[in-house]
């Protein structure tokens, strides 16, 4: 079976050529280094079978990092390379081009964002271009599927372009200036608002106050949609269809082992969804009625910001901050990710170059970013006391991602390499794109994150059940009312955090616990200790050996603030 590649620098849609070249259910980012392994996927070019590979997005093929090592990787064992160019950025990309041209393999070029290039007032001789690199050239808008028909039907004709030979950087970008001016021409436009927008969120004076809006915005909107989508959704299907259901099961079981596994506790003769715990009721409430509607609002919103063009240039912003935490901008991917789920934020500390800036972000992602899952039970939890005591929970959060990132990038042994940034145009966000991404990122909670949290619900009604949660609890009692000001109870929802964080913030609710004794309880719960399912990623991220640094770091800190905040409530014990 033939193997295509698709070669390009970051951030030129070369995933979403494939996504329409293929069809395959791939996350096209709209920031740099999204991609990091590859994605594969097939289709038939005159009834031929073929495979279409989705490398990593590179500058060069002298790789500087591991996403780049992979893209040479999967384009020496390419049989014919398709190479996506962003059009409004000919010169830049005609480098990698050239560099794929040296090498003697059967290429085509797709211009992408031919589109933006009118937006632009650039005008491209592709005929011309084809004439001169030797290889076809194809027109394509990758977003609305401008040009990919013709794509497919001109695979055929890739070929190898005999005249290129390998040369110098500096003869390369003397050969890239010659074909420029044979085959662009940029004519004068007037500033439209996309170009002023753009100008004023990439400059730190105007910048950084637009970045604070945003955000703030951006999780005003989570909320707002999020807490529709329970109230007038999912609380009342639960209440009024799914209740009266289970309490006939509940009835039919009687009391016994299986009931208490299914079913859970009755509080007060009724069931709770909350409280009862059973893996039909709080197993499936709390992360279908409780989680989803934020995950749902979080990354809808997630993918307009990338669409849109917006996170390289928050990325930008914060570079310099982030190279202050021993990373670079890129940091704010995982940190980003991992607010809707941590996994997926882990998963993207590959986007990092060195090991220390990975064991960085690992770290503080674990630490100091609460899931959207956990998030939705924090406000839970504490939203009906005032939004002043969830303030403290993120303010103490901040703080700790900022001072213990300054620590470990003072102490970790390492490189923290400048990375240059690429800004791309700002782009109007596609639905269906978007809508797409959301669907495939809420897919992967419901089929992953689900199943966890009902296992989890299982193995407590278990240990409940046996007795071993009791005995925890009063084995860590002394300590969890002296060092932390806690009931003893409390100590249960620490061990099940490892299971699932936003199950063990539910199971602090029926504690009557006061307001400040919860925000003690549900920050060291963020940091002491990832869940099971980030646990394993970052296991596999960081290996053994630096995996159990991160974890005393995480322990450590939990321990310290949960007392330091402790005296600062309550007074030192």
């Amino acid at each position: 079976m033939k193997r295509i590649v698709l070669m390009g620098n970051p951030n030129v849609g070369k995933s979403v050529v494939f996504s329409r070249l293929t069809g395959a259910n791939v996350i096209a980012s709209n920031y740099p280094g999204t991609t990091v392994d590859y994605s594969k996927g097939r289709m038939r070019i005159d009834g031929e079978k073929v495979e279409i590979i989705d490398a990593p997005g590179t500058y060069s093929l002298e790789p500087t990092n591991r996403a780049e090592e992979v893209a040479l990787k999967m384009f020496k064992e390419a049989d014919i390379v398709i190479n996506v160019i962003d059009a409004t950025n000919l010169e830049r990309n005609l480098y990698l081009t050239l560099q794929i041209l040296e090498r003697d393999k059967p290429v085509i070029i797709a211009l992408n964002l031919w589109d933006e290039t009118k937006h632009l007032g650039i005008h491209i001789d592709e005929k011309k271009l084809e004439e001169i690199l030797g290889v076809p050239v194809v027109p394509t808008v990758a977003l609305t599927g401008e040009g990919i028909k013709t794509l497919v039907s001109r695979i055929k004709e890739a070929k190898s372009a005999e005249h290129i030979k390998p040369t110098s950087d500096e003869a390369r970008w003397i050969e890239i200036g010659s074909i420029i001016k044979k085959v662009e021409k940029v004519e004068h436009k007037h500033h439209t608002i996309y170009d002023i927008i753009s100008e004023v969120t990439i400059k730190p004076v105007t910048g950084i106050p637009f970045a604070i809006i945003i955000i703030f915005a951006a999780f005003w909107l989570v909320r707002i949609i999020g807490e529709n989508l329970i109230n007038f959704l999912l609380d009342p299907f639960f209440e009024d269809i799914y209740k009266p259901i289970m309490m006939q099961l509940s009835k039919l079981l009687g009391s016994g082992f299986i009931h208490d596994m299914l079913i859970g506790q009755l509080i007060n003769g009724e069931i709770d969804f909350t409280q009862s715990m059973g893996i039909l009721t709080t197993g499936l409430y709390v992360p279908i009625a409780l989680v989803l509607p934020y995950i749902i609002a979080f990354y809808f919103t997630l993918s307009i910001l990338e669409d849109s063009g917006y996170l390289p240039r928050l990325a930008t912003l914060v570079d310099n901050i982030f190279h202050k935490l021993g990373m670079h901008g890129h940091g704010i991917v995982p940190t980003f990710l991992g607010l809707g789920c941590n996994v997926p934020g882990a998963l993207a500390t590959r986007t990092l170059e060195t090991r220390k800036q990975r064991f960085i972000s690992a770290t503080l992602l674990a630490i100091a970013i609460p899931c959207m899952a956990q998030t939705a039970m924090i406000f839970g939890a504490l939203g009906k006391y005032g939004m002043r005591y969830i303030a403290i929970v993120f303010l103490v959060l901040i703080t700790l991602y900022l001072i213990i990132g300054l620590i470990l990038n003072k102490t970790v042994k390492g490189e923290s390499p400048e990375i240059f940034l690429e800004v791309p145009p700002y782009h109007r966000p596609s639905i269906k794109a978007v809508s797409k991404k959301t669907w495939m990122r809420v897919r992967w909670f419901l089929g992953e994150a689900v199943p966890f949290l009902m296992v989890g619900v299982f193995l407590v009604n278990l240990l409940y059940f046996l007795g071993v949660l009791q005995w925890i609890g009063k084995l860590l009692m002394p300590l969890m009312s002296t060092l932390f000001g806690l009931p003893g109870e409390a100590s249960t929802a620490l061990i099940v955090g490892f299971l699932r964080k936003d199950l063990a913030v539910g199971m602090l609710l029926p504690l009557n616990m006061n307001p400040l004794q919860l925000v003690i309880a549900v920050t060291m719960l963020t940091i002491y200790f990832p869940c099971v399912a980030t646990f394993t990623v970052l296991l596999k991220e960081l290996g053994f050996k630096d995996m159990i640094k991160s974890t005393l770091i995480m322990i450590s800190t939990a321990i310290s603030i949960g007392f330091i905040l402790r005296v600062i409530f309550f007074g030192i014990p």
